[in-house]
């Protein structure tokens, strides 16, 4: 076995061992379930590159040289043919697709296997950090690797096939990647739609563009981000974009239309047929985050007096692209919701059996005005596959599916984690990253203490020493931590409480609350340092250079925070009343800098005044 950051370099002897230049790639065929390294790619005398067969000049090869079999005055060049490739301009350090695990991963080197002396095949693209070692040194590898096994540890190779690599980078529609070879349209939608979120920007379009129009449409509405949905519809022609919309379930269609730019959302809705157009425009006039703008209006909805053979030939008449049936819905003589009919007791009863006889008329409802998340919330208590929207005289407007609500309280916890102060997980990050986010995610307030600390040096430390700017900043992790903690106070009580629930405290009540909690933190911080100022200088007074001083200006900084809450809780209303996201740690870091500036302030304040 030979990997290719092992080849790259190395000199190039002819058959009289004169040098003739050295290894800059490799080409292969990819026609080929194990693809056949055919081409050598060389950088001669003065940079100038040249490519000659592999199979026709190539003797032998090894880490350290390359030998050819003909002199170089014989040597005829030779061209990349449409069906090959050069594997380290197009794969080295490029994002690829593994088909296989359904992620994004990128090349750090490949793995070659020699099955002669002269004969190279390409088996996998290395992706694991053991590439990246490689490629900067052999040794470091085997380094790295004799100390992990010190510690009882391995380093393993993350060797992803070739036949389940599917390449990004670059145009290769024209070629056959391999009789085996397992492609994006294999794939299910939703990991089409996270391979694409994966992706780099600049590779998103290109991935989705190899797809039909119908993966395409589904993978579209898998897409967790509407920004980037909108984006990517952005990019195709207006027929193509239209067509691919009416593939689209209704109430996915009108949710990725709200995202476009309102002259495209006009000309895609024109170019649509009448049915879905009608369909999307009538979900358009619901407002955002209610039943009506999720709910889709694809239902069965059949008279009472319908019997379940009508039933089974209306289910079976349906088109393909039709919204799952998961019941069958029942209407009385005055078009009003009646009842409903699940599959069960369809299959089960006899088909000349009146519908009305089987139904299920105990019936939970929403409205197209209802907020979805409490919608999502009562389909997961009633365990619910689908719940019936109806407007004021109870006539059936669509239905909210379980998939729908799912995805709705999915993401309703997201926006909580963010708002709390939690990133989104990402199973694709490496774990040295993801420690690396947590710790800067957990311990944020460290580097504002030390930011804290350059700030006191520079306005205090001239006047009165490094020594005494050091002891007052031994409060200021007090006040920095108190303003993270006023922050999760606010967040908790936005996340427990809506705006208009009745069982909420009124905003006086929260205000005076966190002022008491302000209050009370404070004095339990100069209690302590009294303390603490006691046993380190017994019988000492205030006299500007102790302790106290900088608990009391942190007692100071504690109570600005916490009488600060009301307005963070003002601004995760007016955000979400605007159908924006607030990051709780951006929020936590507005907070953190308002309290090391006060503190920063009440500390000059009361060293001067005690100075004078």
């Amino acid at each position: 076995m030979i990997y290719l950051s092992q080849l790259v370099g190395n000199p190039v002897f002819d058959l009289n061992g004169e040098r003739i230049g050295k290894v800059n790639d490799l080409g292969i065929a990819t026609g080929e379930v194990f693809p056949r390294v055919t081409a050598l790619a060389i950088e001669g005398p003065s940079k100038t590159p040249f490519m000659v067969s592999w199979r026709k000049y190539v003797e032998s090869f090894g880490e350290s040289e390359v030998r050819l079999k003909v002199v170089a005055t014989d040597i005829r060049f030779s061209y990349l043919q449409p069906s090959e490739v050069l594997i380290a301009r197009d794969l080295l350090n490029k994002q690829i697709v593994d088909t296989r695990g359904a992620r994004v991963v990128r090349v750090n080197d490949l793995k070659l296997s020699d099955t002669s002396s002269s004969q190279l095949r390409l088996l996998g693209a290395e992706v694991g950090v053991r590439g990246i070692l490689r490629s900067l040194s052999p040794t470091l590898e085997r380094l790295v690797l004799r100390a992990a096994k010190s510690l009882g540890r391995s380093v393993p190779e993350r060797i992803i096939a070739w036949n389940y690599m599917d390449l990004i980078d670059r145009d290769l529609s024209d070629v056959k990647l391999s009789v085996s070879h397992k492609t994006l349209d294999e794939l299910h939608p939703a990991d089409i739609a996270d391979i694409i979120e994966r992706l780099d920007p600049r590779l998103r379009g290109q991935v989705f563009a190899q797809l039909d129009e119908e993966r395409a449409a589904d993978a579209i509405a898998e897409l967790d981000d509407d920004a980037m949905a909108a984006e990517l519809m952005g990019g195709l022609n207006d027929a193509a974009a239209s067509r691919m919309l009416s593939e689209m379930d209704p109430d996915d269609a009108a949710e990725l239309v709200s995202e476009l730019d309102y002259d495209k959302a006009e000309k895609l809705l024109r170019l649509m047929g009448v049915q879905e157009r009608k369909a999307i425009n009538q979900l358009l006039g619901y407002r955002e985050d209610t039943a009506g703008r999720i709910m889709t209006s694809e239902v069965v909805l059949l008279p009472e007096d319908a019997s379940v053979s009508d039933a089974i030939r209306a289910i079976g008449e349906l088109d393909d692209d039709f919204e799952s049936v998961h019941y069958v819905y029942l209407k009385d003589e005055e078009g009003r919701l009646s009842g409903v009919v699940g599959m069960r007791a369809l299959i089960t009863s006899d088909t000349d059996a009146r519908l009305a006889d089987i139904s299920f008329d105990d019936l939970v409802t929403a409205g197209p005005d209802d907020d979805q998340e409490d919608v999502a919330k009562d389909i997961a208590k009633y365990n619910l596959l689908a719940m019936p929207v109806v407007d004021d005289n109870r006539h059936l407007l669509g239905m909210v599916t379980v998939d729908d609500a799912l995805d709705v309280l999915e993401e309703e916890h997201e926006e909580d984690l963010q708002i709390a102060g939690a990133g989104r997980s990402d199973s694709d990050r490496s774990q040295a990253g993801s420690n690396i986010l947590w710790l800067l995610r957990s311990e944020l307030w460290f580097f504002f203490w030390m930011a804290g600390i350059a700030l006191l040096a520079t306005i205090i430390e001239p006047q009165m020493g490094l020594a005494h700017t050091l002891r007052f900043a031994l409060a200021l992790p007090v006040a920095v931590i108190a303003a993270r903690d006023a922050v999760s106070f606010t967040t908790n009580f936005y996340l427990e409480f809506g705006p208009e629930d009745e069982d909420a405290p009124s905003d006086l009540g929260f205000m005076l609350k966190g002022l008491g909690l302000g209050l009370l933190f404070s004095a339990m911080a100069i209690l302590i340092a009294t303390g603490v100022e006691a046993v380190l200088s017994p019988g000492r007074p205030l006299d500007g250079e102790g302790i106290l001083v900088g608990f009391a200006a942190a007692a100071i900084s504690i109570v600005v925070s916490f009488l600060s809450t009301p307005v963070y809780l003002g601004v995760l209303r007016r955000r979400d009343a605007s159908n924006r996201e607030t990051s709780g740690q951006v929020l936590s870091s507005v907070a953190m800098v308002v309290a090391v500036a006060v503190f920063v302030v009440a500390t000059v304040l009361l060293s001067g005044a005690v100075l004078v």
